[in-house]
């Protein structure tokens, strides 16, 4: 081989420019969704201890913060809602009352921003329930405390048409129920509700990455959910969700958390025919920032890359509780 073509890959680095020219990947401020906490019986925003940067809003502040993001280009957001302990309960009904905490933040964003700015809702009963689980609990024939999986989906249907009336652009059902795609698609076709859109979290894992979240929405669980979020052993199993979401008609599938599951984000982006987003939970969060904060990584470079990586493994859309800072690198690169 003549140094002449051993040396193309070397032309191609020359400059930023050259760079940016033959990347084959790229990122957009739109390509990202920004994951938003709002918080009932606050009246400032409640900084998250373990994931600096990030607060529990009020609604004012939330509606500052969202304009914001959309003066970067962010063009999604996905509301959670922190209710009042006194507020949860064993099924979690707040959670689609038009007076809970969620769907009046749904409403109060889409009055002022109409539909400038997408907005999305966690469709999962685990911030409302007493018990801090994704559904509602029932015994089994061996007295075994689990989660029933059918009144569970019933009350997801509930909520989701409470967050379309509400509002919302997309529901995005998180609990991983069987069936619960078809189910709260019916519920909204019947309700007139038929151009929201539904992104599934298909392929959530049982993950240790979670920690800092459940502080941000002041969580009541004791024990876990491997019993209905899948085993970070298995790759067949989020495939086989992907393709039964699809089918019951999800409009977007999800793999959650993003960076460890990049071979999984691929093995989906590779087969699914609908848009294909990752989420970059908390603790890859709260990782970046903490190492950053010691001195230890540059956080602005390692953000970008670890970005860069979920977008490269397949990724249409990426929520991060990153979006504005990295859109802001984005804009002023571009």
């Amino acid at each position: 081989m003549s140094q002449n073509i051993s040396r193309r890959p070397r032309r191609l680095r020359t400059t930023p420019a050259m760079r940016a020219f033959v990347a084959e990947t790229s990122l957009r401020p739109a390509d990202l969704i920004l994951p938003m906490f709002i918080a009932d019986g606050i009246t400032e925003p409640n900084p998250i201890v373990s994931m600096p940067g990030v607060v529990q809003h009020t609604m004012d502040s939330l509606l500052e913060a969202v304009a914001e993001a959309q003066e970067v280009g962010i063009k999604c957001i996905d509301l959670f809602g922190v209710p009042l302990d006194a507020n949860k309960d064993a099924e979690g009904s707040q959670a689609w009352s038009a007076d809970g905490v969620l769907n009046r933040a749904i409403k109060a964003v889409r009055e002022r921003f109409g539909d400038d700015i997408l907005v999305m809702a966690d469709t999962c009963l685990d911030e409302f329930t007493s018990h801090g689980h994704c559904g509602v609990l029932a015994t089994d024939a061996h007295g075994n405390t689990v989660v029933d999986n059918d009144q569970t989906v019933e009350r997801y249907q509930k909520m989701a048409v409470s967050q379309a009336k509400a509002g919302a652009h997309i529901v995005s059902p998180s609990g991983m129920m069987d069936g619960q795609i078809d189910a709260i698609r019916e519920a909204l076709d019947e309700a007139g509700y038929q151009d929201v859109a539904i992104m599934a979290y298909s392929a959530k894992y049982a993950s240790a990455f979670y920690g800092p979240f459940r502080d941000a929405v002041g969580s009541s669980l004791e024990g876990d959910r491997r019993t209905y979020q899948q085993d970070p052993a298995n790759v067949r199993e989020s495939l086989l969700e992907v393709e039964l979401d699809i089918a019951e008609g999800a409009d977007f599938v999800m793999v959650k958390p993003g960076l460890p599951y990049l071979d999984v984000l691929r093995a989906v982006a590779e087969l699914s025919p609908v848009p294909v987003a990752a989420y970059q939970v908390s603790g890859e969060y709260a990782m970046i920032k903490a190492a950053a904060a010691n001195g230890w990584l540059d956080g602005d470079a390692c953000m970008m890359e670890a970005l860069i990586s979920l977008k490269r493994a397949g990724a249409n859309q990426i929520l991060t509780y990153f979006a504005v800072e990295a859109a802001r690198i984005l804009r002023a690169q571009y």
